[in-house]
């Protein structure tokens, strides 16, 4: 995977889309504290016409969240949010083509990971970070990191855990794993080749961690990668009742040996901070320190 193209940071006044590519809205509280955060800064909102339609678990129908997602990439808009995760967003890429105007920043995590990597096979940069409806609840560092980027301006690393094989230098790729998992094998999914894989997850219990990882094994993907950026798995215990290893022995049992640099309890994931990542940009893996770095 090479570098993706990176869209115009955002200037003031630059116009803003919010839209649900993915699951029905069931935050209303954390939506209108997200919308509150966004207003906070010099970008004028404007909100998807299907905010608040339902189709079952889904914020309307496929071609309703399709066209809303289409109406930000066309618009006179330089970012798109997506209000909330969920379940859906890979629907929409079925026999979908990517319009030809793309330089604008699409923010999302968790089921938009869908989005977020079938931008980076066609070769166009995003952000995994937080969804409308959780980016209230990030702490003041992390919503200023994510403005930062978009505005142009330079993130900290980002520490962990590292796991002592040395650093290494690659394209970074941010994802759900459980998202990411089901994409294995589609279009959706970059070329491996040179990329710092990041990772995380919550609500799965350590064997279907064990499950999802024991998939990549046996792909030969992770032969490809040069390194693993790990966030939190969060709520990811078995019940006490229940034989198990823990989801940090899950982790070391089915990456550890790779024998390629690893960092993992990064701060980013389904539970706040959920630092922000810029997908398909160079970035630095220190396993000896433990260390996340996106030179600018």
């Amino acid at each position: 995977m090479d570098a993706c193209q990176l869209p115009p940071f955002l200037q003031p006044d630059d116009q803003v889309w919010i839209t649900m590519p993915s699951g029905t809205l069931r935050e209303q509280d954390g939506f209108e504290q997200g919308l509150a955060v966004l207003r906070s800064y010099p970008y004028p909102l404007y909100l998807s016409s299907n905010i608040n339609d339902q189709w079952g678990y889904l914020a309307g129908t496929d071609q309703q969240r399709r066209l809303d997602l289409l109406s930000g990439l066309k618009g006179d808009y330089q970012a798109i949010f997506c209000g909330r995760g969920g379940y859906g967003g890979a629907r929409l890429l079925e026999e979908w083509h990517w319009p030809p105007t793309l330089a604008k920043w699409v923010v999302g995590f968790s089921d938009v990971t869908a989005l977020l990597w079938g931008l980076a096979a066609q070769g166009i940069a995003s952000i995994h970070g937080p969804v409308i409806t959780t980016l209230a609840q990030e702490p003041a560092w992390s919503q200023q990191r994510l403005f930062d980027w978009l505005a142009g301006r330079p993130i900290a690393p980002l520490s962990g855990e590292g796991w002592g094989q040395g650093t290494t230098a690659g394209i970074l790729l941010p994802g759900n794993l459980t998202v990411a998992t089901h994409l294995l094998g589609t279009p959706l999914v970059p070329d491996m080749q040179h990329v710092i894989l990041a990772l995380e997850d919550v609500g799965e219990a350590p064997y279907r961690i064990d499950r999802m990882l024991t998939q990549w094994r046996l792909s030969g993907v992770l032969n490809k990668v040069k390194g693993i950026a790990l966030g939190q798995f969060s709520h990811c215990e078995a019940p006490a009742e229940i034989p198990s290893l823990t989801v940090e022995e899950v982790l070391r049992d089915r990456l550890g040996d790779l024998g390629i640099p690893i960092v993992s309890n990064l701060p980013f994931g389904h539970e706040p901070p959920n630092a922000a990542l810029p997908v398909g940009v160079p970035a630095q893996l220190d396993s000896d320190q433990g260390v996340l770095t996106i030179p600018r």
